[in-house]
Formats: structure tokens, sequence, C-alpha cells
């Protein structure tokens, strides 16, 4: 179970990135060229909240039961701490794609209350924070935490 919703995480991470540049991309060129909000703009932000919401159920599954990482944090808070690979995993990550997730559900609670260009501005600004949240949080290479970019079973 461990390794199947693992490799689901770290696969289904691209359709998150994928999905989050083409909303800030719509939504920055809305704004740009003054365009009216379209029901395509508006299920592209949707879908972009369901796949962050997907992610963090498969992330928390890891985080509170199958990962093995994390029990070694839990075992030992403190000394996961001064450990920059374990502290990723015991604060860092989570907290970045929780504020991510966040950010994606009140960008689209704040773009509903507006019209027009209005609607693109916020969208973009948004769900632009809640995709540079999730840049910032992935375990890339190079990182004291990294992980492949393409995780396979």
């Amino acid at each position: 179970m461990y390794l199947l919703t693992l490799v689901l995480h770290s696969l289904f991470r691209w359709v998150v990135l994928v999905l989050g540049a083409l909303v800030v991309g719509r939504a920055v060129g809305g704004a740009k060229h003054n365009r009216e909000w379209t029901s395509a703009d508006d299920r592209a932000g949707l879908w972009l909240v369901i796949t962050l919401d997907a992610q963090l159920l498969l992330g928390l599954a890891l985080y509170l039961a199958l990962s093995p990482v994390t029990r070694i944090v839990f075992a030992d808070f403190g000394a996961a701490m001064v450990n920059a690979a374990l502290r990723f995993w015991a604060v860092e990550h989570i907290f970045g794609m929780l504020a991510a997730v966040v950010l994606g559900h009140v960008g689209r609670f704040r773009m509903r209350r507006v019209d027009g260009a209005q609607r693109h501005r916020t969208t973009a600004l948004f769900f632009g924070m809640a995709l540079l949240a999730v840049l910032l949080s992935i375990p890339w290479p190079g990182m004291p935490a990294a992980r492949p970019l393409f995780r396979l079973p």
C-alpha cells in the first residue's frame, strides 16, 4: 500500500503542476488582454482545486499512516528537527503543501465574488501563490530530501 500511494503521489504532482501552470497562464492572459471570464476558466480552476485536494489526501495518507520516514520523525521529533531531510518531511513539505491547498480554496472562493478582469487578476494572484508554494515544497533533485522526478512502480 505504501509504494502504490507513494508512486501515485509522486506522479500526480505533475498533474497539479501542469494544471497550475495552465490556470495561472489563462488568468494572466485574461487579465492582460481584458478577456471575459469563461466557463473554461472556471472549470480549469475547479479542476486545479480538485487535484490539489486529491494530492493532499494522498500526502496525508503517507504522512499519517504509511511512510517509514514520518515514523522515524514521530519517534523523536526533536532529533528530526536538526536533520535537514527529516525536517523537510516533518514540517516544510506538509506546511508548504497545506498552504498551497488553502491558497487554492481561498482563491476559488474569492474569484467567484468578483467580476470581469478582476476575476482573472484574483485567480492569477491566488493560484499563482498556490503554484509557487507547491514548487517550493517539492523535494527536487539536489535538495537534502531529494526524490526522483518520476517514481515508477
